[in-house]
């Protein structure tokens, strides 16, 4: 009788598991899906070049700077509830920005999306270990979390692609429905309430000042690449710099507070958070720039530029897989320092493509960084943690996990405006993004070159900057680092730790 009991609780528990990677697969997935639909938005909506950039990234800023506050407010609410309520919210959002009309709705849309799918991924992962109290399953199941987390950011433009192929661009997210109404079914029969009493209460004025200070600064720098420097965009950047600072120092003089800055004197934790910002930073940007350039340089269906992208997904998945049980052997030292490594070589390789042609050199590119970004995935976690004493374990947690959110949008909204910032300048002068170039009509071929010859000049700067900041980080790893005799932390208990 109790041998069934405990085969039917382990049934429930990875039941719950499959239930619990629905939104987790799609939140990590939105953060990519629109890479190959851009051009299609594009022709739809007729973004301008800083509401383009938005559109991408707004979702990740918003998911980034409210993790940390939604896990708090879970511990003491209750996390099934707020996942329940996330779930919903997230549907709500994934359909209005399906059927958006205009590219503001579309932003607000996808902020909607961000925030609920702020609430999802702490109180997903408190769910879990309350479903597994055995250690070793627990740590199983949260290394295939975190498998299905690197999935979807690896296989959302993919997805996008293969949609695109057959229905119009809001299909993207409307995907998301089916599985949210799976979850909102099964998860009260299968997940149970988790609630924690922590020391302390959420500041609001620190949630508020971390997210209008993040999006003040990246509108000044947007507005400014895309149209050029202005008295609004200057003002806007300062002010954004300047309530993150005010930020920073609130955050020293609370006893609670949303981050723990002090951390970041360990220099091992501070190099595994960069770990989890750096590598999401530089594979969103080359994916949305690579995804322009193979549909608009070289004029590729969207089918066969989503299928260009699987070798690299499936690179970053296996990686991600099998890096938990090679960094036992190999340390976590040596493991860091392939992650950068590879992820810069896999960046050079974009450098070679031509507006006439450069596929072969775009899949290499994603298969060597693939190495990398599966590596970043699977250690920073663990890393962060390992650096710091274990009751401090989850604020290192939360920053670790929160690097991984802003980095992707990060990406987009940094190095994508150096991006549109060297169109701007180098292009024909006829529209702010070559998308809108190539929509006017009467385009001499000439002029068509000269665009796409200006937009692969700013994807080819972009990559050798984000290459070039790897390689540095990398050399700082090897220096700071400590050697393998020192970096040995058990895999298993830093993992669970880490949650």
């Amino acid at each position: 009788m109790t041998q069934r009991t405990s085969r039917t609780t382990n049934g429930r528990a990875w039941l719950g598991l499959l239930v619990v990677l629905g939104p987790v697969l799609l939140v990590s997935m939105d953060g990519s899906i629109l890479f190959l639909a851009m051009p299609r938005v594009s022709q739809a909506l007729s973004p301008s070049a800083d509401q383009a950039l938005w559109i991408l990234d707004i979702y990740g800023f918003a998911v980034g700077s409210l993790l940390v506050a939604f896990g708090n407010i879970g511990d003491r609410y209750g996390r099934l509830k707020l996942l329940m309520l996330g779930a919903l919210f997230f549907g709500i959002g994934s359909a209005a920005a399906a059927l958006a009309p205009t590219p503001v709705l579309l932003i607000a849309a996808r902020a909607v999306m961000g925030i609920a799918g702020a609430t999802l991924l702490p109180s997903a992962l408190a769910v879990l270990s309350e479903l597994f109290t055995d250690p070793k399953r627990r740590a199983r199941a949260i290394g295939i979390f975190a498998a299905g987390f690197a999935a979807g950011f690896a296989i959302g433009p993919v997805i996008g692609g293969v949609l695109l192929e057959h229905f119009w661009w809001g299909s993207v997210f409307l995907i998301n429905l089916p599985l949210i109404a799976l979850f909102l079914c099964f998860a009260p029969m299968l997940l149970s309430e988790v609630r924690t009493t922590r020391p302390g209460r959420v500041d609001p004025m620190s949630v508020v000042t971390s997210a209008v200070g993040l999006l003040l600064a990246i509108y000044g720098l947007k507005h400014a690449a895309a149209e050029g420097l202005s008295v609004s965009a200057a003002l806007a950047g300062l002010m954004g710099i300047a309530v993150l600072a005010w930020f920073g120092v609130r955050q020293r003089h609370l006893d609670h507070p949303l981050i723990d800055f002090s951390l970041f004197r360990d220099r091992v934790f501070t190099i595994a958070v960069i770990t989890g910002l750096l590598p999401l930073a530089a594979w969103s940007a080359a994916a949305y720039l690579a995804g322009i350039y193979l549909q608009s340089v070289l004029d590729l269906p969207v089918l066969q530029a989503a299928l260009l992208a699987l070798p690299g997904a499936g690179v970053l998945i296996t990686t991600c897989v099998v890096a938990p049980a090679v960094v036992d052997r190999v340390g976590k030292r040596f493991a860091l320092l392939v992650c950068h490594f590879s992820i810069a070589g896999g960046l050079l390789l974009l450098l070679p493509t031509t507006i006439n042609g450069g596929i072969g050199w775009y899949v290499a590119s994603t298969a060597v960084a693939g190495i990398g970004y599966g590596i970043s995935f699977a250690v920073v976690a663990d890393t962060a943690v390992g650096a710091v004493p274990a009751e401090r374990a989850g604020s290192a947690g939360a920053i670790a996990e929160t690097s991984n959110e802003i980095g992707n949008a990060l990406g987009v909204a940094l190095l994508g405006s150096l991006a549109a910032l060297l169109f701007r300048l180098q292009g024909p002068d006829l529209a702010p993004t070559l998308d809108e170039t190539l929509q006017l009509t009467g385009l001499a071929g000439a002029l068509i070159t000269d665009a796409s010859s200006a937009f692969l000049t700013g994807m080819h700067v972009v990559a050798a900057v984000a290459s070039l900041a790897h390689l540095v980080l990398g050399l700082i790893a090897l220096r700071w680092l400590p050697r393998p005799a020192r970096d040995d932390i058990p895999a298993d208990g830093a993992a669970v730790v880490a949650r």
